[in-house]
């Protein structure tokens, strides 16, 4: 059998090892090409692009399937099936048409839920208890297609995008395997998804983590941790970026002003914010130019901030 790998990030890399190291045979891998990685710095490659290379496989990276040549030279590895794992681009119909046995696409929600672009930062966002991956046949929608297979794994309180994206990962790569060996050997149905029950998630954009002090703790608590590794929960303090890297939400209400600051005697909670509905306790930090650390090691340096007000008005009250 032969397979055409496509994906982009770290998320992608655990299902490419795991066809390797399990003897299935991949002629190409494609991926996003290669961007910029910031100001002055050389183009970066993606983590499924390293991954290839470690391998030595053949790298394939075109800005999109648009022109013929891209789609004639995709046909060109002559592939009984794709596997796709967070690709970043939308495959139109000449591309799906190709392999025999289709495109089978890893999907990191439980699929109708949270369908797009960030279904892990969703599940985060949403309060939701479990999440999991689908494993479905690609069709011309947006995570429409039948799904061939879902695993379920539970979300901590301290998993963050990152953490739990890793977590998915894990499975996605063994629960891939029993779906190319079941459905090659005509043993898998799809079935279709649910319409009623579709949710969908966009893009992120960088202002989506500025933080409203006037939100629920709990809600700004769920964001600090949907938005790490990015675009990262933030806010300002005395003209600076002051970035809440971890946190935790508290009940109690402290009759003070939204967005104000208050010490806290809870151990790594050294100082919390007021927020809409209850204080929102500071676990870790990083102020803008400075390293991150924890919430008690900048209060010992940084005591003017009690009393704060954060986002807004920044004098003492």
């Amino acid at each position: 059998m032969r397979i055409v790998f496509m994906g982009t990030p770290e998320f992608a890399v655990p299902s490419l090892d795991y066809l390797l190291l399990n003897q299935y045979q991949v002629v190409a891998v494609y991926t996003q090409p290669d961007s910029p990685a910031g100001r002055g710095r050389p183009l970066a490659i993606s983590p499924i692009k390293k991954a290839a290379i470690s391998w030595e496989l053949p790298v394939v990276q075109p800005v999109n399937f648009k022109k013929a040549e891209a789609v004639e030279q995709l046909a060109d590895c002559h592939p009984d099936v794709i596997v796709v794992a967070a690709f970043g681009q939308i495959l139109p119909q000449s591309v799906l048409d190709i392999p025999a046995h289709g495109c089978i696409n890893i999907h990191p929600s439980l699929l109708p839920k949270f369908r797009g672009a960030s279904p892990v930062v969703a599940a985060i966002l949403a309060g939701s208890a479990f999440t999991g991956v689908s494993i479905m046949l690609l069709d011309r929608g947006m995570d429409t297609g039948p799904v061939l297979a879902r695993a379920q794994i539970a979300i901590s309180e301290r998993d963050t995008t990152g953490s739990l994206a890793v977590k998915l990962s894990r499975v996605a790569a063994p629960l891939l395997l029993e779906v190319l060996s079941g459905w090659l050997k005509g043993e898998l149905t799809p079935r279709p998804q649910d319409e009623t029950e579709a949710t969908y998630t966009s893009v992120l954009s960088k202002s989506e983590g500025e933080i409203d002090w006037r939100l629920p703790a709990v809600d700004i608590w769920r964001r600090v941790r949907a938005f790490q590794p990015w675009p990262g929960c933030y806010t300002r303090w005395q003209g600076k970026q002051l970035k809440i890297i971890e946190a935790v939400p508290l009940t109690e209400e402290a009759g003070l002003e939204i967005g104000q600051v208050v010490a806290l005697d809870k151990g790594e909670t050294a100082f919390g914010v007021n927020t809409g509905k209850g204080i929102l306790g500071i676990l870790a930090v990083q102020l803008e130019g400075k390293r991150a650390m924890p919430a008690a090691e900048f209060l010992r340096g940084q005591r003017q901030i009690i009393g704060a007000i954060l986002g807004g008005s920044e004098s003492p009250r």
